[in-house]
């Protein structure tokens, strides 16, 4: 098992103590450092920044929107941040949901699994750097001779000579199809919310797309990074009652009331009449009633939470379901300490 150290996205400001993680993460043995976006702090720069001062750890973005960038673009930002950091980087993508990206992004949300087809070739044919890029579309045409288009368009290689052409693609997936898509056409899958309770279905979605004719991997070599809270402590209840108002956030106030993808992954995990009374709650403003009616076994699903050696056996447990990464926050450098002594101590 191996650990990866989630960073996020900023709240109304940079944390203050980010420089502080990413350097303990390092030397306690952390395999890797994420960062996010939504619609603020951006997933490749905080990367760039504070992964410049590191040597070993892979540098992610958990995940980068396709929305913010076309494909070209991204391709860039991947084939930069990977010379720069000498062969570190980890492109991980994502479809984010319709409420930003049509709200932020001002782009449609239709064909989310076909946009994402498209827009991953596109990134590959630019990491290959074996002919000039082109795609027929219909999401991304290159080159672009719809309407406006003055039909002088031509196809290129990027100047730059990317490091690695098989620098790899993760997907951010929590859907059955954006599964089997994540097995089929990437080298690993963000797993945002994983149920130990849900491996067996997860694992016969991965086993589909990997048995598609053109899927790049297998089991063997394919990549699960699973976005866990895990905290080794001996007052759980404390732990468990700090959770509740982010799952109340992402249940209840994520994305649009109708169209919630973390909401519908819950609701596929048994908790639909909770997910409804949180929703209800959260929309009406009454957000501490909201966290409140977020029941312990819905926390401690997709969280691990307990004493050391309780840690150590639950995250055993995942990696016999197929995890391969925890992607984790971190509050401090002490909690640092204390997960790679539990999690990475025996490996």
């Amino acid at each position: 098992m191996k650990l990866g150290l989630q960073l996020g996205y900023w709240g109304a400001g940079p944390p203050g103590n980010t420089a502080e993680l990413v350097a303990e993460a390092e030397r306690a043995g952390f395999d890797a450092v994420f960062a996010a976006e939504s619609w603020g702090s951006d997933a490749f720069t905080p990367l760039a920044w504070w992964g410049s001062s590191t040597e070993r750890v892979r540098l992610g973005t958990s995940v980068a929107q396709l929305s913010a960038r076309a494909p070209a673009a991204c391709a860039m930002h991947a084939l930069t941040l990977d010379h720069l950091s000498n062969g570190r980087a980890i492109l991980g993508l994502g479809v984010s949901g319709p409420q930003v990206v049509e709200g932020w992004y001002g782009a449609p949300f239709g064909k989310p699994l076909a946009r994402t087809r498209e827009y991953v070739d596109i990134v590959r044919q630019v990491l290959a750097r074996e002919a000039p890029v082109r795609s027929a579309g219909p999401h991304y045409p290159l080159p672009f001779e719809g309407p406006g288009a003055e039909g002088l368009g031509k196809p290129l290689k990027p100047i730059v000579h990317p490091l690695r052409s098989d620098l790899p693609i993760w997907l951010g997936a929590e859907g059955p199809r954006n599964v089997k898509l994540a097995a089929e056409i990437a080298d690993g899958w963000l797993a945002i919310y994983f149920s130990l309770r849900l491996a067996e279905q997860y694992n016969a979605w991965l086993d589909e797309g990997f048995a598609r004719p053109a899927a790049r991997r297998g089991r063997g070599d394919f990549e699960v990074a699973a976005s866990a809270q895990i905290v080794v402590t001996d007052d759980p209840r404390a732990e468990i009652d700090r959770m509740r108002p982010v799952m109340a956030l992402y249940l209840g106030g994520m994305g649009a009331e109708q169209r919630n993808f973390h909401a519908d992954l819950f609701r596929r995990m048994g908790y639909g009449p909770v997910i409804d009374e949180v929703t209800a709650l959260f929309r009406a403003g009454r957000k501490a009633e909201a966290a409140a009616a977020v029941p312990d076994e819905l926390v401690t699903e997709i969280a691990i939470i307990g004493s050391a050696a309780e840690v150590r056996e639950q995250v055993d447990a995942w990696e016999k379901a197929g995890v391969t990464m925890m992607l984790v926050s971190c509050r401090d450098t002490a909690q640092i300490r204390t997960l790679a002594t539990a999690v990475l101590a025996e490996n």
